[in-house]
């Protein structure tokens, strides 16, 4: 970003300067009235210009423009109050100060006067203490008016300077949610017996939830779902650094998988979720922590083995509609050093279907900030058990939009969904 030069800008010190060598413009039909004034005010250090009459203040005005127009309020033809409203309609940029000289002293002169657009008025025959008063006045509203504009035109620039920042800031943003999305699944894992459906929605441009799937035999599979306290980049960079240690099917690259002789296996998920608990302490000095369901589906049997941590309980629906929700609990991982974990077991049976979601689901609020919570999730899964796959995934993000009215969530949405089909 090209830094703002102050240089570029009129300082308070520069602006008094300016005051100091204002342009004076006498505009008056007698060359005598203008020699007075000139003469008057030729020692104080003004620039002076003179008119003898507005078609010649305009021309002058149009070759230099003045700061302080001093002008005759009767003369030939265009008189001062028309000369004054002219120039407040041609030149508009810089703001030019104007006193009326007249030998009228009624109020309603005076009201005539400043309703044309004069800012001073001044009755013949003049005081020359009161005229340099007068003109001390204008000097000090104009030298206020000049803070005034290169303050805007600063706050201006920097309010363009903060416009391209923030269109280069969302590019980037989008470049990073491309690069977040591609750490998950980018469809549905198909197989004979199995359909394995994934749902992720950031409740900004990134955020802190992912959801996935690593090999780990023929006939053996391990899938997370994980949620990193927080939204964000913070969050997202964690969730990065965490893909890291679930990516891909050989021990060198996942931190849930070991070698048994030539054959790969998983940890225990228990241990699993022990070992990144300590890791996370060790190498993440951040504040932040993140839930987990970690597990290994056995697809021959249908048997999960999982770990909980943290994260919602995960819902199993049977093939006769009946749900329970599953697994023992326990604590986030990343807060509590030595921390121990439980394993869970389920049978997932032919016709099943087990749903492993994040809180952004079940904490999802509506207009009058009711959580959806487990019993709105038991109740939809339910009232959808003929719909499957991403469809049903499809209906889940609806209903909590719905509940949003299609505003951002507030939260990121993530969701695992393994079928067994019959």
């Amino acid at each position: 970003m090209k830094a703002i030069d102050p240089d570029t800008l009129v300082s308070v010190d520069e602006a008094e300067a300016l005051a100091r060598n204002l342009r004076l413009l006498i505009v008056d039909d007698s060359r005598l009235q203008r020699r007075i004034l000139m003469t008057a005010l030729g020692g104080q250090g003004y620039d002076l210009a003179e008119a003898g009459s507005a078609a010649e203040a305009i021309e002058a005005c149009r070759s230099e423009l003045p700061d302080i127009v001093i002008s005759d309020w009767i003369m030939p033809g265009t008189s001062g109050l028309e000369l004054c409203a002219e120039i407040r309609q041609t030149f508009t940029d810089d703001y030019i100060y104007f006193i009326i000289l007249t030998s009228k002293s009624a109020k309603e002169d005076l009201a005539e006067a400043l309703r044309s657009g004069a800012d001073d008025f001044l009755a013949k025959p003049l005081s020359g203490e009161e005229l340099s008063a007068r003109i001390s006045a204008g000097e000090r509203l104009l030298r206020m008016s000049r803070e005034l504009r290169d303050k805007n035109r600063l706050i201006t620039r920097t309010l363009e300077q903060m416009r391209a920042i923030n269109v280069r800031l969302d590019k980037d943003l989008a470049e990073a949610r491309r690069l977040q999305m591609s750490l998950a699944p980018k469809t549905a894992v198909r197989s004979d017996a199995w359909d394995i459906s994934f749902l992720l929605q950031p409740s900004g441009h990134v955020g802190g939830d992912l959801v996935g799937t690593f090999p780990i035999a023929k006939d053996k599979m391990g899938l997370f779902s994980l949620d990193v306290s927080g939204h964000g980049i913070a969050a997202a960079l964690i969730t990065a650094r965490l893909s890291s240690w679930l990516s891909g099917g050989s021990p060198d690259r996942n931190a849930s998988l070991y070698w048994e002789g030539d054959t790969i296996r998983m940890h225990s998920p228990d241990y699993v979720c022990r070992q990144m608990n300590e890791r996370f302490l060790t190498d993440h000095d951040t504040g932040h922590y993140f839930t987990m369901v970690i597990g290994e589906l056995d697809l021959i049997t249908g048997r999960f083995v999982f770990c909980q941590a943290g994260h919602p309980h995960p819902l199993l629906q049977t093939k006769n509609g009946d749900t329970r929700f599953i697994g023992s609990g326990g604590p986030p991982i990343g807060l509590i050093d030595g921390v121990e974990y439980e394993k869970s077991e389920v049978m997932i049976d032919p016709g099943d279907r087990l749903l492993i979601c994040s809180d952004g689901i079940t904490e999802c609020p509506d207009r009058s900030g009711d959580l959806l919570d487990d019993d709105g999730l038991n109740a939809l899964i339910s009232n959808n058990f003929d719909v499957r796959g991403e469809n049903l995934l499809a209906v889940i993000e609806g209903t909590l939009r719905q509940r949003i009215d299609d505003d951002d969530f507030s939260d990121d949405v993530s969701a695992v969904l393994i079928e067994r089909q019959l």
